[in-house]
């Protein structure tokens, strides 16, 4: 077990966090719209999000003379739990073990688990058949929050406890790196709600307690073209922005990247160092035959920029998210497919969504 001193960040008290965020304000009334022209395209892109519905995976175990910990099998909430599963695994790791560690795979899991192993006063070699800009976290949306990442009905108590503790230490870590070095910031965020309240709202899950700043807005308090949805705010990171600070933040602090690829466990035993950390992602299936891990793919189309939308919605009609490197429209959700690749049809449907959710704005600032 980690203890909960281990996560809580210097000069940050690891106090739990509040039983609600409710707000005490409405917010506007009417927001800008998204364009969603076809001719307003700038790029498409598909990525294969690494879903276990048991959860990610932390846990240490020998390997030969190493000791190799996994960190990996984040569904789509790598950006979101890559500090937080990392925390956990580094922690898990260092006791006991010293020297420079190999750090397998460069997604935002590896390169977070590098950082707190160079934090920790380590030597760090990252070993991957891909860096950025060329990983499934390049591909992500980059909203904090924990999506397509478990089956409730598929995990453990134990695996809980992980959950919140890599929530708690991601949640926090993110906010001291919010503002334009690393590509963070928060944004106001609308979530669809059932039209009928008189039954009862869904039981809030365990992100829910994140969400700062909530309100419910019924009609007339909001310009979608829904009956209600929940206002909070969240952080949301630009994907490629922030693997790159990440990369030169590793490099900077001596760290060293290899190209390479591992095709069974006996490769990793080649390596120099003693202590490993598998950030594998989905390549952890394969590598370590865990079969409990699947693709889920995600597609995503990209439109030009509008600076005049700050803020983002998800609903049926899918989900907006605001970037720099422009409007992040999404998104699918397919179990098994392994092309990672841009489907046209799947693109057109999305669109299609999105705009007539946005042309039907009851009032546009």
């Amino acid at each position: 077990m980690i203890a909960s001193a281990a996560l809580a960040l210097p000069g940050c008290a690891a106090n739990p966090r509040p039983a609600t965020l409710a707000s005490t304000t409405r917010g506007p009334k009417c927001l800008p719209a998204v364009n969603v022209a076809p001719g307003r395209v700038i790029r498409t892109v598909a990525g294969l999000r690494p879903y276990r519905a048991q959860g990610f995976v932390v846990r240490a175990e020998p390997l030969g003379d190493k000791c190799l910990v996994h960190n990996y099998g984040h569904g789509g909430a790598g950006i979101t739990l890559g500090w937080g599963t990392s925390r956990l695994a580094v922690d898990l790791g260092l006791p006991g073990h010293g020297g420079p560690a190999a750090v397998l795979g460069c997604g935002i899991v590896g390169l977070t688990t590098a950082r707190l192993l160079q934090e920790a006063g380590r030597q760090v070699t990252l070993y991957a058949a891909q860096l950025p800009p060329h990983t499934t976290s390049n591909v992500a949306g980059g909203q904090w929050h924990p999506a397509s990442l478990y089956d409730p009905d598929q995990v453990t108590p134990e695996w809980i406890a992980q959950f919140k503790a890599a929530m708690d230490y991601s949640w926090r870590r993110f906010q001291i790196m919010v503002g334009a070095e690393y590509g963070i910031r928060w944004v106001p965020t609308y979530l669809q709600m059932p039209d009928d309240p008189a039954g009862g709202d869904a039981e809030p899950d365990l992100s829910s307690a994140y969400e700062t700043d909530r309100v419910i807005l019924g009609p007339g308090e909001h310009p979608f073209p829904v009956r209600r949805v929940r206002r909070f705010s969240t952080m949301y990171a630009e994907s490629g922005h922030l693997l790159r600070q990440l990369m030169r933040d590793v490099q900077i602090a001596g760290g060293r990247f290899v190209v390479r690829d591992f095709a069974t466990p006996a490769d990793i035993l080649a390596l120099p160092e003693t202590l490993v950390f598998n950030c594998t992602g989905l390549g952890a299936g394969k590598l370590f035959g865990d079969t409990g891990i699947e693709p889920v793919r995600g597609q995503l189309a990209v439109l030009l920029p509008q600076a005049e939308v700050q803020y983002a919605v998800a609903g049926q009609m899918g989900y907006m998210f605001p970037r720099d490197d422009g409007i992040v429209c999404g998104g699918t959700f397919e179990h098994g497919e392994w092309d990672p690749t841009p489907q046209p049809e799947r693109i057109a449907k999305i669109l299609e969504k999105q705009r007539a959710f946005f042309s039907g704005f009851r009032c546009t600032a």
